[in-house]
């Protein structure tokens, strides 16, 4: 199978990096997407074990398209619809890209669709649903230069949804990118990891998550179920073999984290219980200043506000000093990692970073910053 990976902006290359290491070949990194070659049991891997994707697109076919009558037909002729869309089953198109002749995608998705149940009542003489939020098949069209490229996603919604955070601050990090985070750190699992601002929970969750390694990919509707090529019994195998990966060991490193707001500790706290990780995360309703840290060195991470959703630049650039006085007087030896949206607080730590990685958080240009704590 061909594959096309969508991440977060700035976690293509780590996340072309988890893809090799669940089995991915051919590989190829783009902007916001990676493209690699899988057999059928990698395929029902990364779906279960993959944490930093948005989404899976199966590519089928690419055909000449620079006008609303070659779309219609490089649909239907994209590949067997006998096997792919039995009127039983409904259906949705999504659409990216565009060409001069088809600038609007809603335009566009209509004359797909109107392809594909034109071609089914020739065969059939009925045709399928649609069905825009819980589709047995979802069809993906991407229009660029002069080209089309048919896909099927294998989930209609994004995969960073774990189903274990009903309970989120006001700038929430989405899960796929605090386990990008995470894995850019390269902690190894063995050593404390603190978040002296730790919000709802989601980096020391997905960190929790890693630890255990069991798979991510089991609470959504996976759409590859419906497709006809899907192995029922090597699905179940795959199912099988991640859930005996999973860590069950009596001893886990330190993993804790700080919210002096109460409301949003008791967020964190209930997200944590939700996602079965009581036993390895704890939450402190304190202040970081309060914070006493492990003697074993380990790493700390953070997402704090930027100024630019939630808080007062004046008051956070006192945080930020806080903070950075925090850190070099009580945790010398520890490494120090931040996603930073704003340059001119992050001065105020009063520290010298020695790594940064671009990262696009919900719209905002940030950076991944890295402190060894002397």
């Amino acid at each position: 199978m061909k594959l096309i990976a969508i991440f977060p902006q700035g976690l293509e290359k780590e996340g072309a990096n988890e893809l090799f290491e669940l089995g991915a070949t051919s590989i190829k990194i783009f902007l916001r997407a990676v493209s690699f070659e899988v057999d059928i049991t990698s395929f029902y891997r990364i779906h279960l074990k993959a944490r930093l994707p948005f989404r899976f697109l199966r590519e089928i076919s690419q055909f000449p398209c620079n006008s609303p009558d070659t779309l219609y037909a490089g649909v239907q002729r994209a590949c067997e619809w006998e096997e792919w869309l039995h009127p039983t089953k409904t259906f949705c198109v999504d659409v990216s890209g565009s060409h001069p002749s088809l600038r609007h995608t809603h335009y566009t998705a209509l004359a797909v669709k109107n392809a594909l149940v034109d071609l089914q009542r020739s065969i059939w003489g009925q045709r399928s649903s649609i069905n825009l939020e819980d589709p047995d098949v979802c069809i993906h069209i991407h229009l660029s230069h002069e080209k089309a490229s048919l896909s099927f996603s294998s989930t209609r919604f994004s995969l960073h949804r774990r189903g274990y955070r009903p309970g989120m601050g006001a700038a929430p990090l989405k899960e796929n990118l605090a386990a990008g985070l995470i894995r850019l750190t390269h902690w190894d699992r063995l050593v404390p990891l603190i978040d002296p601002l730790c919000g709802s929970g989601t980096l020391l969750l997905e960190a929790a998550s890693m630890l255990l390694g069991g798979p991510v990919g089991l609470n959504k509707k996976l759409l590859f179920k419906f497709w006809p090529d899907f192995n029922s019994q090597l699905w179940q195998s795959e199912k099988f073999n991640a859930n005996k990966e999973i860590n069950n060991c009596p001893i886990y490193p330190t993993i804790m984290g700080c919210e002096q707001n109460k409301d949003i500790a008791l967020q964190a706290r209930e997200n944590i219980s939700l996602a079965g990780f009581d036993h390895i995360i704890s939450i402190k309703n304190i202040s970081f200043t309060d914070l006493l840290l492990p003697l074993e060195k380990g790493i700390i991470v953070c997402n704090p506000p930027y100024g630019k959703r939630i808080g007062e630049k004046e008051e956070l650039y006192e945080m930020y000093k806080e903070l950075g006085y925090f850190l070099k007087t009580y945790a010398s030896g520890w490494q120090f990692w931040i996603l930073s949206g704003n340059a001119n607080l992050t001065k105020a730590l009063q520290m010298k970073s020695t790594k940064r990685f671009p990262i696009n958080n919900g719209g905002i240009d940030c950076r991944w910053m890295h402190y060894p704590i002397n």
